[in-house]
């Protein structure tokens, strides 16, 4: 059995939960977000507390038991707070920028990379630092690994797309050739 699934969950002001035929609505000031249950699962609103309980116990629901409660706790977080991530880039001649909802990239290719972001999710540049934000954690960090991938930062010069406070592994480059070998 899960420790975290038999945690509670506390329910801020300004965010209701609803449940309705096995779905989960949570509406705060950012928001709404919704979540499917499985049929073992139960979830029971007291005053001011969330907890997820199982109607059945096999292998498969107790290894989901944790992760439902902790889905719904990030719901919860992300309509009343929200989810931020960010990337800084490094490399000459490296741009970002907002050209309407898109957000364009000069990483050293040919060409610009053109990245239209999901709905729900706000991009913003500032100097070197691309920000993600949103009220779906799972969306806001598929948005940033997305962006990551376009340029992956590498490991002799450092160049690249990297989440902000990343430790990149520097490597040494070739020893120079000595002379007369």
């Amino acid at each position: 059995m899960s420790r975290i699934g038999k945690l509670p969950i506390e329910i801020p002001q300004g965010v209701n939960i609803s449940i309705d035929n096995r779905l989960v609505t949570v509406n705060g000031p950012k928001g709404e977000l919704t979540y499917k249950l499985l049929p073992s699962l139960e979830v029971l609103i007291n005053d001011q507390n969330v907890t997820v309980s199982l109607v059945k116990e096999n292998k498969n629901t107790v290894s989901l038991f944790g992760l439902t409660r902790t889905l719904i706790a990030n719901m919860i977080i992300g309509v009343s707070e929200g989810f931020e991530k960010q990337l800084e880039f490094h490399g000459v001649g490296y741009r970002a920028a907002i050209e309407g909802d898109e957000l364009v990239l000069n990483m050293g290719y040919s060409h610009p990379i053109k990245y239209k972001p999901k709905a729900g999710i706000d991009l913003k540049v500032e100097k070197n630092i691309i920000t993600v934000t949103g009220i779906s954690k799972q969306l806001v960090g598929q948005t940033a690994a997305e962006i990551r991938e376009f340029k992956k930062p590498e490991p002799y010069k450092g160049k690249g797309i990297k989440y902000v406070g990343e430790k990149i592994r520097r490597k040494a480059g070739k020893a120079a050739a000595k002379a007369g070998a």
